[in-house]
């Protein structure tokens, strides 16, 4: 069956896979899906995200992290969907748990968090927050 919105497909199986104490999880690839990932890994959520070629479109193979035999990952919220879209303007940027956590935006200069957002000082989609 067809996904209609893979990002939170992404989202999904990295919260689903943590739940269940994999090691790894495989996801289809996309461009947009690695910068995400990459966001994840820089800012410790994720131990590693490689990019596995095959015939088709290729997978992305993410490590997950665990403190104490716990996921990293306490929470992961899609805000953004395609039936509702959120957009924010950089002082309407989302503070995650009083700057505990991330909110990832997808702006015009590409897909980064919050706080890099504010830095920059654009605003856009509100894609996720994660804790």
């Amino acid at each position: 069956m067809p996904v209609t919105d893979t990002i939170s497909d992404f989202l999904t199986r990295i919260r689903n896979a943590g739940a269940a104490k994999h090691k790894t999880v495989d996801i289809p690839h996309s461009i947009m899906k690695m910068s995400i990932g990459a966001i994840l890994k820089d800012q410790g959520f994720i131990s590693d995200i490689v990019k596995i070629e095959d015939s088709v479109q290729g997978t992305i193979r993410v490590s997950l992290k665990y403190y104490n035999k716990a996921h990293v990952i306490k929470k992961i919220i899609r805000v953004s969907r395609p039936g509702r879209r959120f957009y924010a303007p950089t002082d309407k940027l989302p503070r995650v748990k009083n700057s505990l956590g991330i909110a990832i935006i997808s702006t015009s200069k590409g897909i980064m968090t919050d706080k890099d957002a504010r830095k920059n000082n654009v605003g856009g989609e509100v894609l996720c927050t994660i804790w």
